[in-house]
């Protein structure tokens, strides 16, 4: 049996709730947590009915009535998202000794409840200690209060809910409650008229538990530090055979009055002290916690959600802006208006201990909170651009329950489906964050439903009216719009077209309008790269400027001497693709595509025409299949024959003779061709040469003496020349700069390589001329010791130099352009006899052209010649005890002669 509920079915059968949906759900959909002294069961919108099993045999309908008298309340969003809140102390909860509470969930899928239906169950245990002296809950639609009982030997009374199973009457001895007092009224009732009157009142194994809905008779409202309270006050009786015994239970839960609204805040104001449960004024606020939807956030997520909680001397004080997460809109319709609420449920959490009594208290307050209706006039917004000739239109801004149902129009009423079938577009728009909606539209101003006018402007006017619905209630509401669109009267553009010898030439005038088109040329959109090749922009015009042969024309036909080519170019509407103009421009242009050679060598070139749009030129041959093109791809084919291969045939026509021949697709392919494309037309083109057979040429000779010998000039460049100390013999790796100086010992062997760097030229060579050593920079200075002379080492050094021989390796490339010497270190010797302390080593080298010597230091590295001009110079300093510094410089060269080049020092 199930029970009529607001939006859902809601019954509930003890120790299991079951849930009915018209879908398959699954147990993911369902989740049941803990929280203080609340269970909270969230439910997926998938479900629509839900029942709680009493046992095997008996189920209850659960009313609203008795959802509030057994502790339980639940609430929907708009989208149907469901939450059940459950008191610990609920009717059907399994208590155990007041420590752990068990509640078992089972869900049943919608049937006809003639067979076995689908069975979800969700079970939830909570533990729950210790408890305070005093615990009330403040629930939407009911407050609960729970305070210690201290009386031994209490007969265990059950709740009694009217048409719920009967209570178990496991009579003990000693006291039996047997009546309540309601204050201020002093009426008394029996626990049996507690029961029926709508109230719950049950012992458990340590604490008396007493419910009441929020607008009972015995309730009345108290004003508590200028706050409305609504204040439940009993006192229970308990009995034994001589006592007579009294336990005071009192709940306090606040009105809707505690709120006041701002269009951006929500304030809750919670009275501090609340008079009604304290019995002095002395006491001390242990928590203070704020939650949503029974569940404690801490001050992150307050602030993250820019919650705020202050506690001053009289109030608590709540506040939350409107829209904030945690809550949600509702869309409400007034007189075809639009207006929407905004639904929160914070939750506050107290406890507090009475400094005389020594007694605490816990405090909970599940608060729901709505705004009044605030209206929200739906706005058109017009996006429509005249030249693009479209409405583009957005009505909103609504929440996610509105729906647009149909639009009416001066002539018709159109449905959603129905207007994107006559091409309007109307799409559901939502906001980032998925709370918000807008509907927007676009129509054409060609259709029928667009009414126009012209009188020096073109006005186009669109009259219509938004069918909207707010969703569950399927409450309907309307909005009519009206929008114009005044485009200017425009002369259509013009265009105009001639050619030259290779090139189409097509302008267009567009009439000190802004262009509000876009340019096809033959099959391709005129983009940014082809314009940047093509076009050419005047003040009101611009001109395409494209070759006859380019991929955007087409070849209509191909004759010996001439190619006719067609350009087609339109202009478009960007938004509709509409043709605004078409224009098409064909032309011959002189070209010769065969070529006769006097040695008996023909050339063709065969070209795919439009008649025949599927033939592939690559497949083209001459008379003889065999003889296919030289050359081909998508548009051309280019053949390469002579006049006595291929089939080409002879014929003499008086003194000349005539070879012909004909491109064409061979048979088989032809016909696989004509089956495919029965409009192909063949394919077929003649090439044909002629040569004179007798004729005679005159050529004539003339001789006359030359004015000069012939001579080469001198070309100049720059080359550059490094020498460096190499680390020993293998020449593999030197010293860098920052190893200066270098420790040598006398007659200790110094590795030296000079290389020419920048030249790949191997008929080029380096040459050392001569090597000298000084006492500093100066090249000229004196004293001086000669290494080399004329590219020989010294006749008169005891340790004459030792020149290396230079091979080809990974590093080395071209080894006339390397040498390599070593010497054996030696120092100065000054006056005294005692040895300088430095040394400075100097190369001039020249640069040969190595196929072609020319005498004196390019004949090889050792000729002993005297040679007026020095090469290139280079030097090196180093000290009996450091190394030699690098230097590059550059070098201008003559490969005709030799050249002496010396870098400024």
């Amino acid at each position: 049996i199930f029970c009529q509920m607001p939006y859902r079915l809601f019954c509930l059968l003890m120790a299991a709730v079951g849930i009915q949906a018209q879908q398959t759900p699954s147990i993911n959909d369902l989740h049941a947590e803990c929280l203080g002294n609340v269970i909270r069961l969230s439910v997926a919108p998938l479900f629509e009915e839900v029942a709680t099993v009493f046992n095997d045999t008996h189920i209850i309908n659960l009313t609203p009535g008795l959802a509030t008298q057994c502790g339980f309340s639940f609430k929907f969003d708009p989208m149907g998202n469901a939450m059940f809140f459950a008191s610990l102390q609920n009717c059907f909860s399994q208590n155990m000794d007041d420590k752990m509470f068990s509640l078992v969930m089972q869900f049943r899928l919608p049937g006809n409840h003639m067979t076995e239906d689908p069975v979800y169950r969700v079970g939830k245990t909570c533990s729950y200690t210790p408890w305070t002296s005093r615990e009330i809950l403040c629930d939407r639609n009911y407050m609960e209060v729970s305070v210690r009982r201290t009386l031994p030997d209490i007969q265990t009374v059950p709740e009694q809910p009217t048409g719920g199973p009967k209570a178990r009457s496991a009579v003990a001895s000693g006291y039996k409650m047997t009546a309540v007092v309601f204050s201020p009224s002093k009426k008394v009732m029996n626990v049996d008229e507690v029961q029926r009157k709508g109230y719950a009142i049950a012992n458990t194994p340590t604490r008396l538990v007493l419910r009441s809905p929020h607008n009972a008779e015995e309730t009345y409202l108290q004003n508590v530090a200028g706050v409305p309270m609504r204040v439940l006050s009993t006192s229970t009786f308990f009995e034994q055979k001589w006592l007579v015994t009294r336990v005071d239970a009192t709940a306090v839960c606040p009105t809707p009055e505690a709120v006041v609204f701002t269009p951006e805040v929500i304030t809750w104001y919670m009275p501090k002290h609340i008079d009604p449960l304290f019995s002095s004024d002395a006491f001390t606020m242990l928590e203070v916690y704020m939650g949503i939807d029974a569940k404690r956030l801490d001050t992150e997520e307050m602030a993250a959600r820019n919650y705020s909680v202050l506690v001053t001397e009289a109030h608590i004080i709540v506040e939350i802006p409107v829209g904030a997460v945690g809550g949600y809109f509702k869309s409400h319709i007034q007189d075809d208006q639009y207006f929407v609420t905004y639904t929160i449920e914070p939750m506050l959490e107290l406890l507090w201990i009475e400094e005389v009594a020594h007694e605490d208290t816990s405090y909970k307050v599940l608060f729901p909170i709505t705004t009044p209706p605030m209206a929200r006039p739906p706005q058109v917004r017009n996006y429509t651009v005249p030249e693009q000739a479209v409405f583009v239109l957005e009505l909103g801004t609504f929440n996610l329950d509105v729906e647009l149902l149909n639009i009416t129009f001066p002539t018709m009423v159109l449905t959603v489906a129905e207007c994107n079938a006559r091409g309007f577009n109307v799409q559901e728009q939502r906001s980032p964050d998925n709370t918000l909606k807008t509907f927007r539209m676009e129509v054409p101003f060609s259709d029928p439903v667009v009414r126009r006018a012209e009188q020096g402007v073109t006005t186009f006017t669109l009259q219509l009216i938004y069918g909207l619905v707010v969703f569950p209630e399927y409450a309907p509401f309307s909005h009519s719009a009206v929008v114009d669109a005044v485009l200017l009267d425009i002369v259509p553009p013009s265009v105009t077209g001639n050619c030259d010898q290779e090139n189409f030439h097509i302008t267009v005038d567009y009439r000190n309008q802004d262009p509000f088109f876009v340019v096809l040329v033959g099959k391709r959109l005129l983009n940014h790269e082809l314009a940047q090749q093509y076009l050419t922009e005047g003040d009101a015009d611009f001109t395409i400027t494209l070759p006859f042969s380019s991929p955007d024309a087409v070849f209509e036909s191909v004759h010996s001497s001439s190619v006719r080519s067609r350009l087609d170019v339109a202009l478009l509407n960007p938004y509709n693709n509409m043709t605004i103009k078409y224009f098409s421009l064909a032309c011959s242009f002189l070209k010769t595509l065969t070529e006769c050679f006097s040695n008996g060598t023909m050339t063709a070139l065969a070209v795919k025409v439009e008649s025949a749009p599927g033939l592939n030129p690559g497949q083209l041959t001459l008379s003889d299949p065999a003889c296919g093109p030289t050359y081909s791809d998508d548009r051309f084919a280019y053949f390469h024959f002579t006049v006595n291969s291929c089939g080409t045939t002879r014929k003499f026509i008086n003194n000349v003779m005539l070879y012909e021949n004909e491109i064409s697709l061979p048979d088989e392919l032809e016909v696989k061709l004509n089956a495919t494309v029965s409009s192909e037309e063949e394919y077929q083109l003649k090439v044909s040469c002629y040569y004179v057979a007798n004729t005679t040429r005159t050529l004539a000779f003339l001789t006359r003496p030359r004015d000069h010998e012939p001579f080469v000039e001198t070309g100049t460049g720059r080359l550059m020349v490094r020498m460096r100390l190499a680390q020993d013999a293998s020449y593999n790796t030197f010293h860098q700069e920052e190893d200066y100086p270098v420790v040598r010992y006398l007659r200790q062997p110094l590795h030296f390589e000079v290389e020419l760097t920048t030249s790949s030229d191997p008929k080029v060579a380096l040459v050392l001329d001569h090597c000298w050593a000084t006492l500093n920079e100066d090249r000229d200075s004196r004293p001086r010791w000669n290494l080399i002379i004329n590219g020989c080492e010294n006749p008169g050094d005891p340790y004459r130099v030792v020149f290396h021989p230079v091979v080809a390796d990974a590093r080395v490339h071209f080894p006339p352009h390397v040498k390599r010497f070593e010497v054996y270190m030696f120092s100065f010797t000054e006056d005294a006899g005692e040895p300088s302390g430095q040394v400075f080593v100097h190369c001039d080298v020249v640069i040969c052209d190595a196929s072609s010597p020319s005498g004196g230091p390019c004949s090889g590295q050792c000729v002993n010649q005297d040679n007026p001009k020095r090469g290139w110079s280079c030097f090196m300093l180093f000290r009996p005890w450091q190394t030699i510094t690098e230097l590059i410089a550059s070098l201008s060269l003559s490969l005709n002669r030799t050249t002496t080049c010396q870098r400024p020092l």
